[in-house]
């Protein structure tokens, strides 16, 4: 599932493509009509993210709510002028970076050539925006509906604090959420009630790099190490959001040269069940937690 990191980058994207630009929105699909119906003819007046939760405000009160979930992404083109990623989502689709034209399969309409408008729907494309120099597509996400600001404030008041936004008293209410709690932290971290944006990467890097047992509670935190969680987290997302991809490890023990970590390189214990602890040498362990695996070093994190 994309992280909170990519939503960020997403909004961003969206931000600088298509707002203050009247859109047409439809639903090749099917599935969307009656919400595309709502926002057809409308002005993108901006694109923000809380979490993993994008929302894209028209004017007259009408957002476009999207969770990417498991499958969602979305994908872009246009003419000369449209910039950005031409994928972001799905990383069981297209890996954890983010892609670009040069990098894609070409379809008609993408980022090079001449533009003509945006190619004909391929599979199952849930919402469609188009503005009169480029498109995007939505394909495969969990939550995608035309919603109210009202309802939009009830999404929010569900979701803790987002580190990326890591407003005044954000870090205090963390430290709060994940010490009322007697679950484990590797729980707490993944539940988005407490914090949003982390998914199954910055868990585990995070916890690794804070040398925070993954099993232990919540509320056997104290106040110094519950803050640092959440500092590390601050931290490593922006980087995220920077870099349009999840690098915990530093700089110092890549091979990548320009092209930064190589993908063997860039974490410290995720997806590395097995293999010896880039610290301490003990082998990185992995269970099942949540219905999600859980990466962590028991010599390092004990």
């Amino acid at each position: 599932m994309p992280e909170g990191h990519s939503i960020h980058r997403l909004a961003r994207q969206f931000q600088d493509v298509f707002a203050g630009q009247v859109l047409d929105v439809s639903s090749p699909q099917g599935r969307f009509t009656a919400g595309a119906a709502l926002l057809d003819g409308r002005k993108l007046q901006e694109a923000t993210a809380h979490g993993k939760q994008l929302f894209l405000r028209f004017d007259r009160g009408v957002i476009l709510h999207v969770h990417l979930g498991l499958y969602g992404a979305w994908n872009f083109g246009g003419d000369e002028s449209f910039r950005g990623a031409s994928s972001i989502g799905a990383p069981r689709r297209i890996g954890e970076r983010e892609t670009f034209s040069q990098d894609a399969e070409q379809d008609a309409g993408s980022l090079t050539g001449s533009y003509a408008g945006p190619p004909e729907p391929v599979g199952a494309v849930r919402v469609r925006l188009v503005s009169r120099n480029g498109w995007a597509d939505l394909r495969g996400a969990t939550t995608c509906a035309a919603i109210t600001e009202a309802e939009a404030a009830t999404v929010l008041a569900r979701l803790g604090p987002d580190p990326l936004h890591n407003l005044s008293g954000d870090r205090d209410e963390f430290i709060r959420r994940i010490r009322r709690r007697k679950t484990a932290v590797g729980l707490l971290l993944m539940d988005q009630s407490v914090v949003a944006g982390i998914g199954n990467i910055y868990r585990a890097e995070v916890l690794f790099r804070q040398a925070v047992d993954p099993w232990t509670t919540g509320g056997a935190l104290d106040d110094e190490t519950a803050g640092l969680l959440w500092d590390d987290t601050v931290a490593a997302m922006n980087d995220g959001v920077r870099d349009g991809r999840i690098v915990t490890t530093p700089p110092a023990w890549w091979n990548g040269g320009d092209a930064g970590a190589l993908d063997g390189e860039a974490h410290f214990v995720y997806k590395r069940q097995g293999q010896p602890c880039r610290r301490c040498g003990e082998a990185v362990a992995m269970a099942e937690i949540g219905a999600r695996k859980l990466y962590w070093c028991p010599g390092c994190q004990d």
